[in-house]
């Protein structure tokens, strides 16, 4: 016997009321606000975006109270297994397709070891070291020459004499 979340709530809220407490002063002493307190015991479960923090709420809650916490978390995990079996395994496909698509590689966060990089283009890279490499050989050639020709200046110039 599942009991749905509703049933949840009016256990939480008649278990609080006949102990005397108020909203407030559970608000209080648990650090959670009266909103969700009040959510909770409305059973709504559409206010909460998280499953496990509306379960712990849950937990929190009927432990404050002195209910078994165990058996209403026992029961809260057989309604979100009711309502979430009862989801078409194709929509949950979709809706993972959906989200890997969503993320992008910019928006990840990744290990340096396991980041793939992006591949450059390399053409130009390749293009920039064949100049550079050509004008060295030029440089060198030039400077070779010329110092050839100072030489064989001197030397004509000496033998002249």
């Amino acid at each position: 016997m599942c009991i749905f979340l509703k049933e949840i709530g009016n256990l939480l809220l008649s278990t609080r009321e006949s102990a005397g407490v108020s909203l407030k002063e559970v608000s209080e002493d648990l650090d959670i606000d009266e909103a969700i307190l009040e959510n909770i015991e409305d059973g709504k479960s559409g206010a909460f975006s998280d499953v496990f923090t509306l379960k712990e709420y849950v937990a929190n809650y009927a432990k404050y109270l002195g209910l078994d916490a165990e058996k209403i978390i026992d029961e809260f995990n057989e309604y979100v297994f009711e309502a979430t079996s009862k989801i078409p395994v194709k929509d949950i496909e979709k809706q993972i397709e959906t989200n890997m698509k969503s993320d992008s590689e910019e928006n990840r966060i990744v290990s340096p070891y396991t980041k793939k990089e992006k591949k450059v283009k390399n053409g130009i890279y390749v293009l920039i070291y064949c100049v550079l490499v050509m004008l060295l050989i030029l440089t060198v050639i030039w400077s070779v020459k010329q110092i050839t020709i100072n030489t064989k200046n001197a030397t004509v110039i000496s033998y002249g004499k």
